[in-house]
């Protein structure tokens, strides 16, 4: 069986660029379906982007996430809009809300109204992307002198995935969104959360596959198991203790409530290392199969792809593009 893998590209900087674009060629030649771009306090996501799309041929490009507070609802319309004329229809609109941590303290921002705002975004785009005139009544967002973007767009719709949490902005995913971008979510939970998309698009009056799902953990490749493993539960600990109350909540409603504490509570008297030491081994390789087998990682995508999802998550870490181009084809078979 075959499978659609994604790779996820840092915007924190610090290596060299070059080396990133080999990886990335690496990843589109080893048949790679779609590489996704982060961005928070690091690097734009849009230049890495726009690098990107002019040094691939057929491999999508999506933002991994970007917020909906930094950028007008317009402002993302012609950033999506001129990138997918650019790239020959192969962009992904990715959104979220971030958190007040990098709204407020970052960006300067009130953190007001985080799923409304995120709907309005969904909505907006959608009407700038079809060509229609900007006409909107929204609570956050109006607009009634009927703009429209002034150039010829590749597409009337650009596929947007949401990065969603709560059990409300999880619906609104279901009820308006091409697909959903989860994360820190056990192997074990995601046919429960997925097949909550999937009942929900329907109650919606959409399919139940209207959703693709991309796999919130996936699969790390790699020689160095044991390095790899630490690094995925220092960062689930940080994710869990200093990026809000988001992530210990989402674990919590998964009935992972008391390690959450556990985690949480080591890094409060021990710092870092106590908290990545307080994940347990199992809910880690739960989270994210850290693996140097071709056959264990294929059989996790298997069991994601059961669970519904659509689109799997790799990160693929050996000596060189040309190995790395050789495992990425043995794992998308």
């Amino acid at each position: 069986m075959s499978y659609a893998l994604s790779i996820a590209v840092g915007s924190r900087g610090g290596r060299d660029r070059d080396a990133t674009f080999d990886d990335i060629r690496a990843a589109e030649d080893g048949g790679v379906d779609t590489a996704w771009v982060a961005e928070s306090w690091g690097e734009d996501a849009f230049t890495l982007m726009t690098q990107m799309v002019d040094r691939t041929k057929r491999m999508k490009v999506g933002s991994g996430i970007v917020n909906v507070y930094s950028r007008t609802p317009a402002a993302l319309a012609q950033h999506f809009g001129t990138l997918d004329v650019v790239s020959g229809g192969r962009v992904i609109i990715g959104l979220g809300t971030s958190g007040a941590n990098v709204i407020e303290e970052f960006h300067g921002l009130p953190f007001d109204k985080p799923l409304q705002r995120l709907r309005e975004y969904v909505d907006i785009l959608n009407i700038l992307m079809s060509g229609e005139p900007l006409q909107y009544e929204g609570e956050i967002f109006q607009f009634s002198r009927g703009f429209t973007l002034r150039f010829d767009r590749e597409r009337d719709h650009i596929p947007i995935y949401l990065a969603t949490l709560a059990p409300k902005s999880v619906r609104m995913t279901a009820e308006l969104a091409d697909g959903w971008l989860p994360i820190w979510t056990p192997i074990e939970k995601l046919p429960e959360v997925a097949g909550q998309i999937a009942s929900q698009s329907v109650a919606a009056g959409r399919p139940s596959d209207a959703v693709t799902i991309r796999s919130p953990g996936g699969v790390v490749f790699t020689q160095d198991v044991e390095g790899a493993r630490a690094r995925v539960a220092g960062n689930f600990a940080f994710y869990i203790s200093r990026m809000g109350v988001f992530y210990h909540r989402h674990l919590t409603r998964l009935d992972y409530g008391e390690v959450a504490d556990a985690i949480r509570g080591a890094w409060d008297e021990g710092g870092s290392k106590a908290g990545a030491a307080a994940v347990p081994p199992e809910l880690q390789q739960s989270l994210t199969l850290v693996t140097d087998s071709v056959e264990a990682a294929r059989e996790r995508f298997a069991a994601e792809e059961a669970a519904g999802v659509r689109l799997h998550s790799v990160t693929v870490d050996v000596e060189s593009p040309h190995e790395a181009e050789k495992i990425y084809a043995a794992l998308a078979g």
